[in-house]
This record gives structure tokens, sequence and C-alpha cells, in this order.
């Protein structure tokens, strides 16, 4: 077994002779191994040999074996690790494992047979995991990252982004229209970082009462208020050692915003009605389909909580920004949806691709997810077809730019005055990227007008969805 093969084990201990005896044995068994004394050298290590396992006594000077558990469970990838102790007990043993983290608890004197079952156990898991992880990103370098698929270039940025903030603590704002995966690019991130174990908890504010955001958020005590029967844990409470999403951020009071500032200040966490301070270790995701400095100057987004979460801002594209994902889009829903109704469409028609290709996507890829379901559940064992769609696309499809003239409207003869207005807004809003204050100037007309414009249009196309 060479040496970049061999599975890593650190070695903490203050008691030298005890140290070398545990250093000797582990590496009789084909392990490499390194030693610290103590917690901070333990620490000093394992930015240096990262070990696949880790081995520490309980009681050290400076930092001891508890502290140093304490320490890995706020590394994202921190290895598993097998306390030991002279002092035993099964408190003692459900302690450190379940509070503490550790992958398992022996008394000394250690039995040499159980150690070495523990470190092949340990070793195991934790190379696994490194590769799953690295399978996850090679995947992802393939137009596929868990349940989100994608070849262009917006997506292929997007992944890269996902792939450079999964690892680290720092909190992630996405933003994005309504539809565009928003939860999944969340549930991504949980994924691919070293919380992968640990919960992923997501909290949509908008979904809501004012009255129990505060309760659902921070938890609370029993008696804390009327129909408070029993005590019960918030979602920062249960996204502990893992991930926490609060959804539309912007719908959440700007009071309960205040006090969520103070918890990422100090990492800790007060239940309505008690009295004391719960820490917290959390990585905080939050998401919105508004534009966030929009929701600031409309005093609906507490200017500092923004800043405090905005250290990556990762911005979805929208579905029509991304047509040429359409095709790798389909096959993967319709995979998913033959298992989900036990159907065996094989896919779409050139017809129904080419009005997927027309079609201007307001409800973005969750839209495209639903005319599949019915169409697939219709389709059952052919093709997806026209017939087989929502009534939207049973009409003729709305006049797009020319792919060969960017930036041109081809109207067809026939076109109405409405319709010719509606291809004209929707491509300079492309042209600006949705910057609606840019297009409105181009246009020749009030962002308020643009605003209502584009509300009419998305109220037609939602009655026009809502009839099928």
């Amino acid at each position: 077994m060479d040496g970049q093969d061999q599975p890593r084990v650190l070695i903490v201990e203050d008691d030298e002779l005890d140290r070398e005896l545990l250093r000797q044995m582990t590496e009789s068994w084909g392990f490499a191994v390194a030693t610290a004394a103590d917690g901070i050298e333990a620490v000093e290590q394992l930015e240096q040999f990262h070990p696949h396992v880790i081995v520490t006594d309980l009681v050290m000077p400076r930092m001891d074996g508890f502290e140093l558990l304490r320490k890995l469970q706020t590394m994202d990838t921190a290895p598993p690790s097998i306390a030991l102790t002279g002092f035993g007990g099964l408190e003692k043993a459900v302690s450190t494992i379940h509070d503490l983290g550790a992958f398992w608890f022996l008394e000394k004197p250690v039995s040499d047979a159980a150690l070495r079952v523990l470190l092949d156990r340990a070793a195991s898991q934790s190379r696994l995991a490194i590769e799953n992880q690295a399978l996850r990103l090679q995947l992802s370098y393939q137009g596929v990252m868990l349940d989100m698929v994608g070849e262009s270039a917006p997506m292929q940025e997007l992944f890269s982004m996902i792939r450079l903030v999964a690892p680290n603590k720092a909190p992630v704002l996405i933003t994005g229209e309504s539809g565009t995966g928003k939860e999944l690019v969340a549930r991504a991130i949980h994924s691919l970082s070293g919380r992968s174990k640990g919960p992923f908890v997501a909290i949509n504010c908008a979904a809501l009462p004012e009255t129990l955001i505060e309760s659902e958020l921070f938890g609370h005590e029993k008696g804390a208020f009327t129909g408070a029967l029993e005590r019960r844990a918030g979602a920062i409470e249960r996204a502990h050692g893992g991930t926490l999403l609060m959804d539309e951020l912007g719908e959440m009071p700007v009071g309960t915003q205040a006090k969520l500032l103070r918890v990422l200040e100090d990492s800790v966490v007060q239940r309505l009605g008690g009295r004391g301070d719960t820490q917290v270790d959390v990585r905080y995701l939050a998401a919105t389909n508004r534009d966030p400095l929009q929701s600031i100057r409309d005093s609906k987004l507490r200017e500092d909580l923004y800043y405090r979460l905005n250290v990556f801002h990762l911005q979805l594209p929208p579905l029509r920004e991304r047509r040429e994902d359409l095709a790798v889009l389909c096959s993967a829903l319709i995979q998913s949806l033959n298992r989900r109704h036990e159907c065996r469409v094989a896919g779409v028609d050139a017809e129904v691709m080419e009005l997927f290709q027309q079609y201007h996507w307001p409800g973005n890829v969750r839209e495209l997810r639903n005319a599949l379901e019915r169409a697939v559940i219709l389709a059952r064992d052919e093709l997806v077809r026209v017939r087989h769609l929502p009534p939207p696309f049973h009409s003729r499809p709305k006049p797009k730019p020319s792919s060969e003239e960017p930036g041109v409207v081809k109207l067809a003869v026939g076109t109405s005055v409405g319709e010719a207005e509606e291809a004209l807004i929707r491509l300079t809003l492309e042209h600006t990227r949705n910057n609606k204050t840019r297009a409105a100037e181009i246009l020749g007309i009030s962002t308020r007008t643009l605003h209502v414009k584009l509300k009419e249009y998305a109220t037609r196309e939602q009655k026009a969805a809502g009839t099928g």
C-alpha cells in the first residue's frame, strides 16, 4: 500500500508513552499516522496532514478533547473522530457521540481489536464522503448538479459558483424569478458542503402569518403565548450543524429581521418566552424573487441584514435566457415523471419542442415541469405531442426575435397591436438583462407603465395556465 492510498490517522494524546504505543500499533495496521500532544497541535496538523480519522484523548492540557470535538463541529470538512478516555460510563459515551459529534467512544485501556475495527469503518466512511463529493463535482462539469441540469453558459457559470461557495460557511443570497429553482440551488450548496450529513431546514417567510414567523424561526417555551402548549425548537435550532434556507426573505417582518441579525452576529438564539441563549452552528442561505435593493428602498428589507447575508450572491437565470437547455431539461424531467407516474414516455416531438422554444416561460422551470407532468400522464407510452399540452400551447405562438437577426422583432401578418407591443417589450427587457428602468427609457414609457404591462402579461398567462 503506497503512501497516497494509505488512510491517514491523527492521534491526539498528551501522554507521550501512550501516544507512541498508539502510533506504532496503528502504523502496523497499514495506516499513515501523525501525532499531536493536545488539541491546539491537532488543529495545526489538520491543515497539513488532512487525516481521514482522528483518535483523541479527552483529558489534555491547553485544548482538551471536548473542546477539540466542539472545534471540529464548526468545520465543514472535519474527518470522523474516535474519543478515548480513562473515565468511562454510558452517559459520557452518549454525550460524546451525539452532542460532540464523535464517530465512537472507547474506554482506556483501549482494546486493540475494537480500535482497529473502528479505524477501518471510520476511514472507509471518510473516503466514501470524499469520493461522493468528487463525483458530484464531476457531474456538475457535465451539465448535471444533483437535481439541476443545464449545459448553457449561464448554468455552467452558476454551477461553477456553487462549487466555489459550497465548501465554506459564508452566507449566500440566492435571487431569481419564481420557478427558477432557488431551493434546488440551496440544497446543492448543502449537499456539496461538509455539512451534508447535517440537517437542511427550509422556511418560507411568505407562507407564514406574521404572528407565527418568530415562533417558527426562533422557537418558543411552553406558555410563551396562547396555544404554546409545549416547548418547541425553531428552524434555526433544528438546523444546528447543518444549513438553514430562508426563502422569500423580503416577506419577513422588519422587526423579526432585527432579531435574526443578532443571531447571525452572535451565533445564539433565544426562544420566545425563554431567558437563556442557545449556541447554534448554522450555515445561512436566503432566497428572494424580488430585487433586494428595491426591497431595501421599499423598507421591506433591512439594509444591514442584506449586507450580512449577501457575502455571496447567486443570480439564477430565467428559462427564457437559457432556451438551449430545454432539450436536456425535458429529457431529465420526463425520466423523473415516468418513474413517478409509471409511464414510458420517450420524449417530446419536434412540434412541441418548437413551441417550447418560442414560449416565454413566465413560470420558468416550475411551469415547464407542470406542463410536462400533465403531458406525461396523458401520453402514457408515446411521445408528448401538442394535444397533450395545457391550453396556452394550443394557440398560435407569440412572435419572438429572429435568432438570425439579434435585436430585431419579426411579426407575421395578422399580428395584433397588443402582441406586437408585448414582443417589443420582452425583447427590450432581454436586451437590458431585465433592467426595467433602462428598458422603459429605451421604449419611451414610464417605469410604472412598464410594470403595469408586465403584470397584465403575467396575469393573462396565469389565467390561461389555470384553465388547464
